[in-house]
């Protein structure tokens, strides 16, 4: 078999099965060899029964003594006990309705079982443990990530049979690289990385494919900017900001005349600008984006912003358009939600070049929309976005230039990685005036001492967001926000009148609901995590957090940079009634820092990026193998080497980087770098 064979035809798969195989993304037999094990069983040390932790995954060493018939038992279904010895102690093997493997245990011989050792002090048990014979020759087995019907045992099986069948595995790497590093092929590093005969062998494996991902990673990165420097952007003379500054009723930040200064040097060269504008919650993005808006309309050119959501692009709008209007800039609004007259209006002054900006959320990039002269696209809240967006955006004039703008911090090493085809601008600095956000974690015994703050703060005229529980499994966002508004927060904010926002809105209807408590006609807002970044409530002065413990610290760093935008003191309450110690250190380190540069970098260290990030990792290539918050030596590396291949090398043309231009090429969501 080849690696580019669909993954049916593999020797114990067929259709059904490579259905199921296609929600892990695997349709080809090289994608289920990149399906890598999330971890390793290691059956070289068991343990005794009573040595076994509670509750905790063991490899115990037992004979079997006898298997007792399957009984039925409550919802239907079938108990099949095999009770086992150490010799000293007892343990109980449980399976329910699955008679085939308890079938494979012979009664008189030893197996390592693994699994959690639970039940009794002296009657304990494992349910539907994992086992081996101990003269299998194996010390460590792969575990695999599973979806519904594919179990451990089968996934390991298909492996083997395609590393038997595979004819030839393509190797990205050239073998210059392989000896420099001390690396193994890709196809052994492959039988080392799903069949290890030892940790160290696993680490190798997997030190070499966290090399190739990143090298890939990082080639198409180069590619890509290296398409947009070939073609001459939109060159611009004028970038006298003096008359923008001069407007302002206010003084900008060091970092804000910096970050125009950067972004002023990109405009004026002929390469198109892509630059990350990076800047905590409140840190003033926005106003950079205005003075490089400002900074184009003097040379001609129009700017587009592109907000996440209509919330988001109707306060956009309305922050520019104070800023500009004053300069005798138009700013049009353009989302899914602008009908009849205004739409034709706005999609008329953009084809006009009346408008000097247009604000809005994906409806920028529909196809009726022409721009008279696009100089500059803007993107806010890049993460939202893939990199074909991006390219959609950027097709509406001749390589516009590019600023993205994100309210999540990022360590710049990570940055650099995600956004590596960017320059990187930092804001670092606050305005003057802002005041920081009284945090603390209330337990649940204070639950109602804390809505009498709240109470409180009502009737002094402020508001406050209550955001709630995570949705639990089987259970909608509008149920977990209305049980929670008619059993927790009116109950206890009798005479607060309490709106409602959930994910199953529609935006115009979120829309409403947000201006309604904009404009101080809601006291209470409950809702789901679908509170915009960015959304502007000057007059909120209180967040409150259920289950806090189940977010990341920076979505919790995101949803307290809602409240303290106005002159009063802020306060966000974090609730927890079910955190372990370790949670509740996380949220106490939030408790005590403001920075969310700082809260960013120990998200990464206790949790991975993952979780900080989301499964598509700011629209980049999702990564099978490589850890972004641990493997940066690695990835220095791979930077080096990557940036040799492409000085010699940009578009992957000679016949000896075939296969790693097929690697870069597969990485890329929708082929958008390399097409």
């Amino acid at each position: 078999m080849r690696w580019e064979d669909e993954v049916q035809f593999l020797k114990g798969v067929g259709p059904k099965r490579a259905a199921r195989f296609a929600k892990l993304d695997v349709h080809t037999i090289g994608e289920l060899l990149s399906l890598y094990p999330r971890t390793y069983i290691d059956y070289s040390r068991p343990v005794s029964v009573a040595e076994a932790p509670y509750d905790a995954p063991a490899v115990v060493r037992a004979e079997v003594l006898q298997k007792l018939p399957g009984r039925r038992i409550s919802g239907g279904r079938t108990l099949h006990r095999v009770e086992c010895s150490d010799g000293t102690s007892a343990l109980s093997l449980v399976f329910f309705n699955n008679p085939y493997t308890p079938g494979k245990l012979k009664v008189g011989e030893e197996y390592l079982f693994y699994g959690k050792v639970g039940g009794g002090f002296t009657n304990r048990e494992m349910i539907a443990p994992q086992f081996l014979a101990p003269d299998a020759g194996v010390c460590l087995t792969p575990v695999y990530p599973l979806t519904e019907g594919l179990s451990n045992y089968t996934i390991t099986s298909c492996v083997a049979h395609a590393l038997k069948e595979i004819e030839e595995v393509p190797d990205p790497l050239a073998e210059g690289l392989l000896e420099k590093y001390k690396m193994p092929a890709k196809g052994k590093a492959l039988c080392m990385i799903h069949r290890p005969a030892a940790a160290e062998e696993a680490e190798q494996a997997r030190r070499r494919l966290i090399f190739e991902e990143l090298f890939c990673l990082q080639l198409g990165l180069l590619s890509l900017r290296g398409r947009e420097v070939e073609q001459t952007g939109a060159p611009m003379e004028k970038a006298d900001v003096a008359p923008f500054y001069a407007a302002l009723p206010f003084s900008p930040t060091g970092a804000q005349v910096r970050a125009v200064q950067e972004i002023a040097g990109d405009l004026c060269a002929k390469a198109p600008m892509n630059r990350l504008l990076q800047g905590d919650v409140g840190s003033g993005k926005t106003l950079v984006a205005a003075a490089a808006a400002y900074m184009a309309a003097q040379n001609g050119y129009q700017s587009v912003l592109m907000a996440p959501t209509e919330i988001l692009a109707h306060q956009h709008g309305e922050t520019l358009d104070g800023i500009l209007s004053g300069l005798g800039l138009r700013t049009a609004l353009l989302t899914g939600g602008v009908k009849g007259r205004a739409r034709t209006g706005a999609v008329s002054a953009i084809e006009s070049g009346d408008a000097n900006l247009i604000v809005g959320t994906h409806a920028v990039l529909s196809e009726p929309v022409r721009y008279y002269n696009l100089g500059l696209a803007i993107t806010d809240e890049q993460h939202r976005f893939g990199v074909r967006q991006r390219g959609l955006l950027a097709s509406k004039a001749n390589r516009p230039h590019l600023l993205v703008m994100s309210a999540t911090p990022i360590p710049r090493t990570l940055a650099l990685l995600l956004f590596g085809d960017l320059d990187i601008s930092v804001l670092d600095e606050m305005p003057p005036g802002r005041k920081p956000v009284k945090t603390h974690v209330v337990p649940e015994e204070k639950r109602r001492d804390m809505y009498g703050f709240l109470a409180r703060e009502i009737e002094a005229g402020r508001q406050v967001y209550i955001v709630c529980p995570l949705i639990e499994e089987g259970e909608s966002d509008l149920q977990a926000v209305t049980a929670y508004a008619e059993e927790v927060a009116k109950p206890l904010l009798p005479r607060a009148r309490v709106g409602l926002m959930h994910g199953r809105m529609k935006a115009a209807d979120k829309a409403e609901v947000m201006r309604a408590f904009k404009e101080g006609r809601l006291d209470a807002l409950v809702s789901t995590t679908v509170i915009e970044v960015g959304v502007d409530v000057p007059n909120a002065s209180v967040m409150v957090v259920e289950d806090a413990e189940r977010y990341g610290l920076s979505a919790l760093h995101q949803l307290r940079g809602r409240v303290g935008r106005g002159a009063q003191v802020s306060y966000c309450f974090l609730l927890s009634g079910h955190a372990g110690p370790a949670a509740r250190e996380r949220l106490q380190f939030l408790a005590r820092t403001g920075d969310g540069f700082e809260v960013a970098k120990y998200d990464l260290q206790t949790r991975g990026p993952g979780d900080f990030f989301g499964n598509k990792q700011h629209g980049l290539p999702s990564l099978r193998v490589a850890d972004l918050a641990t493997d940066t030596r690695v990835l220095k590396a791979a930077q080096q080497e990557a940036l040799e291949v492409y000085k010699e090398d940009p578009r992957l043309l000679k016949p000896e980087n075939a296969a790693l231009a097929v690697a870069v090429k597969a990485l890329f969501e929708d082929n958008t770098v390399m097409n």
